[in-house]
């Protein structure tokens, strides 16, 4: 049986983290993982303050004449992500945790879902804190912490946007939800998401059903991914190559189209996609064959990057439903699937490899009277952004169908600060413990810093964060050895700050 504590030090984190992992923590759904948090605080004699919003914060205070303050940051939800060949529900059951060993290193996952070390491990940072300062194995005489966890920061970063500005108080802010352990950062990209509602028209195909038969072609085995972070990756979109694959049979086939489903969030890669439709029956064979081959044009692109993807053609013998889409709204649906902006936009002037605009096309699916889609931007530049949700706007708008768009978010980037304190000493702590600079990053993703930031704009910020890959995908996986590498740097970085 597997037993984090024995996972490194400090124990106490991977104690906690063993806890976190069995309480159900999925965006919008933070209430148990907080009433958890906040008992803990009270166990160990803290004061806390939930906010109307949901927002907790833990303070204790300094046990000398205050000096200085600094806010510790993490957000207590998680992206609730599995393979569909997973059963796992997210609200009531526990995370089935197990450790990997890639290239001699040894990794935590979680079978078939998300670990949610996005953002458990600040969670667990904090809560590690909190424990030893009462137990006495840690102090910081002369300055007072803040420790803010936030809700809802992967749907639209709710929390941190509806703060109230008299949370919390601080010099300092440190974010705990970055992934480089050898890594500090100091600005990151704004985000747009919309909604996009296309009503459906539907015909019967009663009369004519018998020379049609339906069936299902399925798009899986892709990496997915954070649609920030990883972008920039070539990684495929379920949702972009069947939508290549639907407009290319539909230009040299009668098709009737019946329903589209994929993705789950607009801040992950979508790594799936389906769709049913009927073909005529006398040109099946034909039909099947043009299918695998244009599949296997498209397949090209993601040689050595995307090695597990695959499709599958499956005849459903029992299926009866007779509506279809009607000619216009199949057409011009397909149009936008294949015409839509997707991927990297752009990359940074300056800064190599950095992405510099994206979007992201994060979802589809086919309701009773409408097909719902949403899509992400994101820019380093708050005109680039709106730039690209401009032309995705046009591009809806050519199609002449009837469309509704819901804004659900905007949150601005954060500019970086080279000339800043905290910087200069988390460097300066970082090269004493290690020899050797620390990176020195923006990231193409949201963090609440940019939010914070523009609520806060006294506070000094910069996040730092344990090794951890795959984030909003099942293949999140955490590297055991940097929790401790940063354990360590952020402790040292807090006694400078006394």
């Amino acid at each position: 049986m597997l037993n984090l504590k024995d996972l490194g030090q400090p124990s106490e984190f991977w104690e906690y983290f063993e806890k976190v992992s069995k309480i159900p923590r999925c965006s919008e759904h933070e209430e148990k993982i907080r009433i958890f948090i906040k008992e803990e605080s009270e166990r160990l004699g803290f004061k806390n303050m939930i906010d109307s919003t949901g927002n907790l914060v833990i303070n204790i205070p300094p046990k000398t004449k205050k000096k200085t303050k600094s806010v510790l940051q993490c957000h207590m939800d998680m992206v609730c992500e599995k393979n569909e060949s997973i059963t796992h529900n997210f609200s009531k059951d526990p995370l089935k945790l197990k450790i990997e060993e890639i290239e001699n290193e040894k990794w935590l996952t979680a079978e078939g879902t998300t670990l949610g070390a996005d953002n458990g491990v600040g969670i667990c940072y904090m809560l590690t804190l909190m424990k030893k300062i009462q137990q006495g194995d840690l102090e910081f005489n002369s300055m007072g912490l803040d420790l803010l966890f936030t809700i809802d920061e992967e749907q639209g970063l709710r929390g941190a946007f509806n703060i109230d500005k008299n949370f919390i108080d601080g010099n300092f802010l440190i974010n705990l939800d970055s992934e480089e352990d050898d890594a500090v950062t100091i600005g990151c990209a704004g985000g747009l998401v919309h909604f996009i509602e296309i009503k459906k028209d539907t015909i019967d195909l009663n009369q004519t059903i018998e020379n049609f038969m339906p069936i299902k072609i399925f798009i899986s085995g892709l990496l997915g991914g954070h649609s920030g972070v990883d972008i920039h990756l070539g990684r495929g979109n379920a949702l972009k190559i069947i939508g290549q694959l639907l407009w290319k049979l539909n230009q040299k086939f009668l098709i009737h189209f019946c329903s589209i489903e994929g993705g789950n969030r607009t801040n992950a890669i979508p790594r799936e996609g389906k769709a049913i439709f009927y073909i005529e029956k006398n040109k099946s064979s034909e039909i099947f064959s043009f299918i695998k081959n244009t599949f296997n044009e498209i397949k090209v692109v993601f040689d050595g990057i995307e090695p597990n993807l695959v499709l599958s053609i499956e005849k459903l013998e029992d299926y009866n439903f007779s509506n279809v889409l009607s000619k216009k709204v199949q057409d011009k649906l397909l149009d936008i699937m294949y015409l839509i902006p997707n991927g990297p936009i752009s990359m940074h002037p300056q800064i190599g490899g950095l992405v510099f605009t994206s979007s992201n096309f994060g979802t589809i699916n086919t309701g009773e009277k409408d097909i719902e889609l949403k899509v992400s931007q994101r820019s380093l530049s708050e005109y680039f952004k709106k730039v690209i949700w401009e032309k995705t706007k046009v591009l809806l708008e050519m199609s002449e169908l009837e469309i509704n768009i819901k804004k659900d978010s905007d949150y601005p980037g954060w500019t970086p600060n080279f000339q800043s304190k905290l910087l200069a000493k988390c460097k300066k702590t970082y090269y004493e413990l290690f020899n050797e600079d620390i990176k020195i990053k923006a990231i193409h993703a949201g963090l609440e810093c940019g939010i914070l930031k523009k609520k806060f704009p006294q506070m000094e910020m910069i996040s730092i964060g344990p090794r951890n890959e795959g984030a909003h995908s099942p293949d999140e996986r955490l590297l055991i050895k940097s929790v401790e590498k940063v354990w360590n740097i952020l402790i040292s970085l807090l006694r400078k700050l006394c």
